[in-house]
């Protein structure tokens, strides 16, 4: 089966049912074993990844074991080839994967034209600040509270990460959290990009593109794992103060 022949069966299936027998579906260690040869370097931390960032979602026995279908695993090796033989982000990855799940058969992500490079990460929309505002519903005072926070750096436009991070300050604020009560974040971020590039000085060295790309890529990933980290430290603190 093709990956997007798989994409499809994967996408076709009723919602709270699975058309897959009880002897078929696997455990994330048949799993891992079945795509070991074909993938040397996964691990079931970056399967757990892949399902935390709704790339795929096996199933659950009623004890919360995952349980991967066939259409599962066929799904993990689209996403683990792209990622392997093209470089390709997660962003991207995700995108590809939606058009093939409305049923249309997207050209690889990345493909270049003859005598061209490709293109892997899309420029995406930029704002001017007017347009931030509209989009996010801030005004124009907590928009210079964020600047002033250094949670937004000051632009001539900037990306859809400013309307979401705005949009999240305007909840804060009704919520009594205002931008200057977040000034430690960009510490923090920053001292958690200086261990990512720590990680990828290796690769990042290297001056080819698919290298460039391939940093881009783990960047994101390893940025996407320390989100996972904490949040469930904070969930975890959270829990301390209810009890």
């Amino acid at each position: 089966m093709t990956g997007q022949a798989a994409q499809r069966s994967y996408d076709q299936r009723e919602p709270g049912k699975s058309r897959t027998t009880p002897g078929q579906l696997l455990s994330i260690g048949q799993v891992l074993a079945r795509l070991a040869k074909e993938f040397p370097e996964l691990s079931n931390s970056k399967l757990r990844f892949l399902e935390e960032q709704g790339l795929v979602s096996p199933s659950r026995t009623k004890s919360g074991y995952r349980k991967f279908s066939p259409q599962d695993v066929e799904r993990l090796r689209l996403i683990l080839s792209m990622q392997r033989d093209h470089y390709l982000p997660l962003k991207v990855i995700r995108g590809h994967l939606a058009e093939i799940d409305a049923g249309r058969t997207p050209v690889m992500p990345g493909a270049p034209a003859s005598g061209q490079l490709s293109t892997i990460i899309p420029a995406g929309r930029r704002y001017q600040r007017e347009d931030v505002l509209r989009e996010s519903g801030a005004t124009a005072a907590l928009f210079s509270e964020a600047i002033s926070a250094s949670i937004l750096t000051p632009a001539e436009s900037y990306g859809e990460d400013a309307v979401t991070v705005l949009r999240s300050l305007v909840a804060l604020k009704k919520c009594g959290i205002e931008p200057r009560h977040l000034r430690g974040y960009r510490a923090t971020a920053e001292r958690e990009v200086s261990m990512i590039e720590s990680v990828l000085l290796p690769i990042a060295r290297r001056k080819d593109a698919a290298s460039r790309a391939r940093a881009a890529e783990l960047s994101g990933e390893i940025a996407g794992q320390l989100d996972v980290i904490r949040a469930s430290l904070v969930r975890s603190a959270l829990g301390r103060l209810t009890q």
